[in-house]
């Protein structure tokens, strides 16, 4: 990495924790509470505790923080998510968190762009030959779309559907699908954060048929000009492994990775 580019993933990353992080991070209109430096957010299915630093904390300070938020949604027979980050101080946050029952799920890159870049580089690649790529607020496309995950990951997603409808209406949030004949074959959503210069970017999934056509790069190139259009500057993902690499192709910075740790109450 040259000079130029650590100084650029810097300002991006001390962007990311002073606007994402903390209250920045939930979701808007959720029940949420403080206790000491962390957020607690009552989310449907989960809880999820977020924090912009830990700074100060330690030994049994911190084991005491971390058991009040496993035992807040326990007594609500509720999991909770743990939401940490791998520059994040103390560096035994994790051993900690699975001492008190926590278990790690898959760590993720966080990745950055500045909008206006992204859309001079996909320039042209926001159109697919025989892809009908949209924005929808209707409710039948949200059902398809999350037919399409559950195709996709050989689960059930049909909660998607609902949440999709939840998250539109606490958060400007919008919602695409690529569609070959009538079918869909892949969706994403973009997700502007008011008060800040983030939109996040969610989904992408595609059915695997479909995969290497373009279609992921279309729609990280329609969001990236709805971004600008709204007046966002930045795009970030929690990229899984599959998708980091091409993001950062598209040219994405990598400035951290963030590992969800999640307590499961025994019922």
């Amino acid at each position: 990495m040259t000079d130029i580019e650590a100084e650029r993933v810097a300002m991006l990353l001390a962007a990311y924790d002073e606007q994402l992080r903390g209250g920045g991070e939930s979701l808007a209109g959720e029940t949420a509470s403080v206790d000491g430096p962390v957020v607690r957010v009552e989310y449907p299915r989960r809880g999820f505790v977020s924090y912009r630093s830990l700074e100060g904390l330690a030994g049994d300070e911190l084991d005491a923080l971390i058991a009040r938020q496993r035992d807040f949604f326990a007594a609500k027979g509720q999991p909770v998510e743990w939401k940490t980050r791998g520059h994040d101080l103390p560096a035994d946050l994790p051993d900690r968190l699975i001492a008190a029952g926590f278990v790690s799920e898959e760590r993720e890159t966080v990745v950055i762009a500045e909008s206006a870049d992204l859309v001079e580089r996909l320039r042209g690649r926001d159109v697919v030959e025989g892809v009908v790529i949209r924005r929808t607020t209707e409710y039948a496309d949200f059902v398809r779309i999350a037919a399409m995950e559950s195709e996709v990951w050989g689960e059930d997603w049909s909660w998607l559907a609902d949440e999709l409808v939840r998250r539109s209406g606490v958060e400007p949030t919008d919602v695409f699908v690529a569609e070959v004949d009538g079918r869909v074959v892949a969706a994403a959503w973009a997700v502007y954060k008011k008060g800040t210069d983030f939109t996040g970017l969610w989904g992408g999934s595609t059915l695997a048929e479909w995969r290497g056509r373009g279609i992921y790069k279309a729609l990280v190139a329609v969001r990236a000009a709805r971004a600008i259009e709204l007046g966002y500057r930045y795009l970030q993902v929690d990229a899984s492994d599959d998708s980091s690499p091409i993001l950062q192709r598209l040219g994405f910075l990598a400035v951290t990775t963030t590992t969800p740790y999640v307590y499961t109450p025994s019922s």
